[in-house]
């Protein structure tokens, strides 16, 4: 099958790259200077040079607190780029991976959240991710809107790299305990994906690795495994913290239509995170 990766050098387009390639797929990897997806004309006339039979959107503003001090670069990216490429799926007949966030949902739920539950994202970030998901569900008949949250992977900036080198740097850490979330590792949920896509179970998907954590107990986790000793980490509040844009204060996705079809859950992501520290050489 012939795929076209958007936001080809990012953190989680790096390993939909490599994962669909090893699976025997003809991948193009595209990124900014190579595509403009928030332009219509841009996106259609590298569709028709290309023609492949899958796009995988995994561009986005990603910069949380960003997007409230440039709220129309954010609807730009996340609103009309996915909007764009919907249009230019279902005129050339592909199908479309569109990769959305937990931040769709306000985060003051009690349990995880189901693909059905109401959203109500309370960011800028969140509002825009929301709003591409509808543009996809509106122009693209053959979509997939994959839903994640917490990512980790091996290129780029993540969490988990942001604390070992913090915890090189500190004697003490202070981490956020009152937002709960499930860590996910890029690579876990590429695969996931490339299994997903080999029929047309299209819809809406929850995709996270297993298990939940406040990104305090997730440091002391990633500690624990890279044998990082004599650094203590503190519990801070969101409010004590202080960011401009309102974080989900519990944002745990349940896995449920994956669940129902009958397919197997991903891993836990203490054994991810294993997994990571051992390719990254920390472990």
């Amino acid at each position: 099958m012939k795929v076209l990766v958007c936001g080809a050098k990012g953190m989680l387009g790096t390993d939909m790259c490599q994962i669909f390639s090893q699976e025997g797929h003809v991948v193009t990897g595209l990124d900014i200077g190579e595509i403009d997806i928030t332009r219509l004309a841009d996106v259609r006339q590298t569709l028709k040079e290309l023609k492949p039979e899958l796009i995988i959107n995994a561009a986005a503003y990603t910069n949380v607190d960003g997007c409230e001090q440039e709220p129309d670069l954010a609807y730009r990216v996340n609103a009309l780029g996915p909007r764009n490429l919907a249009i230019g799926a279902e005129e050339t007949g592909a199908a479309l991976i569109h990769i959305s966030t937990d931040y769709v949902f306000g985060g003051r739920g009690e349990r995880p959240y189901r693909e059905y539950d109401p959203i109500l994202p309370a960011s800028v970030y969140g509002k825009s991710k929301a709003d591409g998901e509808e543009m996809v569900r509106t122009h693209c008949r053959r979509h997939y809107i994959v839903r994640t949250a917490w990512l980790f992977g091996v290129n780029g900036n993540n969490f988990v790299k942001t604390m070992l080198r913090l915890a090189g740097e500190r004697d003490v850490l202070t981490v956020v305990n009152d937002q709960v979330g499930s860590p996910t590792y890029t690579c876990d949920l590429g695969e996931a994906l490339a299994k997903l896509c080999q029929e047309p179970a299209y819809g809406t998907y929850h995709m996270t690795n297993g298990g939940s954590c406040t990104w305090f107990e997730f440091t002391r986790e990633i500690l624990r495994q890279a044998g990082v000793s004599g650094v203590r980490v503190e519990p801070i509040t969101t409010e004590e913290l202080g960011r401009p844009a309102d974080r989900p204060r519990y944002s745990v996705l349940d896995n449920y239509i994956w669940r129902m079809d009958g397919r197997s859950p991903l891993r836990p992501y203490q054994e991810a995170l294993t997994d990571y520290l051992k390719q990254t050489k920390v472990i």
